[in-house]
């Protein structure tokens, strides 16, 4: 069944006649005739009888104020993806990990609802994984996260990539490790180590990097706010691979130390943030004007 077919229905329906029908719908009286010929086969039963004015059957009567409620629930439908594409969307979704939300984009946030004060912004900060996931669910509209090459690998993700990011280590001021300009993996294993939780990027390039060099992970605590981290290592003993821009308030905080990794190739330990949506939100104006706003602010 399709809307044309409800619609040839309707027009026959309201002039009494399918040449008069075929005016109202801009198309030939045959094109209407096979369209109500169609629906008729459709549903297994004649909607009209055919004399010199078309007049409905019982079956016709049994699907008439259906019909006419399709239309018009139809014609909302139409009113709807019109207003989407014409940018009228009223709210844009992002999910964003947590230094991203705490200083990356605040600036763009502003500027954003400057440009489209009609526009509200919802903005969560989630770990990678678990913010790529709800893209691809159609829970929000554009994510920004670490790249996690299995969740963006697909025909319908549109990755751009933002910005590479140093990972360093946290140590409070009393630590062994406070006083090294730069540590290795090596140094690193004999402490034990507090991470992100499940589903951060972070967890994954941490025990990766691990892995990698033949080591166990010594992990002591899981946490996901960047204050609960900077809490429990100044109580102690207690290390962790955070990026950069996560320790802009720890390199400010005189009872914490941070220290740079270098990794056997003598290149530093970094990440890449990235820029992710789907091709068909792409479309939608509010989206690519919000995308684009994100992804030129990195390139000026």
């Amino acid at each position: 069944m399709r809307i044309e077919q409800i619609k040839a229905f309707l027009a026959v329906n309201d002039t009494g006649s399918f040449g008069q029908a075929a005016k109202q719908c801009g198309v030939t009286q045959s094109t209407v005739s096979r369209q109500v010929q169609a629906l008729e086969a459709h549903l297994g039963t004649s909607l009209f009888h055919r004399h010199a004015q078309a007049k409905l059957t019982v079956g016709g009567e049994r699907l008439l104020p259906h019909a006419r409620r399709i239309c018009q629930e139809w014609e909302k439908v139409e009113e709807k993806m019109k207003e989407l594409l014409q940018g009228e969307q009223p709210e844009l979704c992002v999910a964003a990990i947590h230094s991203v939300c705490a200083y990356f984009l605040p600036p763009i946030l502003q500027s954003f609802c400057r440009s489209f004060p009609q526009v509200q912004l919802r903005v969560t900060a989630l770990g990678s994984d678990r913010a790529l996931k709800v893209l691809r669910d159609g829970l929000v509209d554009v994510a920004i996260v670490m790249n996690n090459k299995y969740l963006t690998a697909t025909g319908e993700m549109y990755v751009k990539p933002l910005y590479e990011e140093v990972i360093q280590v946290l140590v409070s001021k009393d630590h062994p490790l406070a006083s090294f300009e730069t540590t290795t993996i090596k140094d690193l294993v004999g402490f034990p180590q507090v991470i992100f939780k499940d589903g951060y990027g972070m967890q994954r390039i941490v025990q990766d990097l691990f892995t990698s060099h033949g080591f166990d992970l010594p992990v002591a605590m899981e946490l996901n706010t960047l204050d609960a981290f900077r809490g429990v290592i100044r109580q102690g003993n207690l290390i962790a691979l955070l990026p950069q821009s996560a320790l802009q308030e720890a390199v400010l905080d005189p009872t914490l130390a941070v220290v740079s990794i270098a990794l056997d190739s003598g290149l530093p330990l970094t990440r890449d943030v990235v820029l992710v949506t789907t091709r068909d939100r792409l479309e939608i104006p509010t989206v690519k004007n919000f995308f684009n706003l994100v992804y030129n602010q990195t390139q000026s």
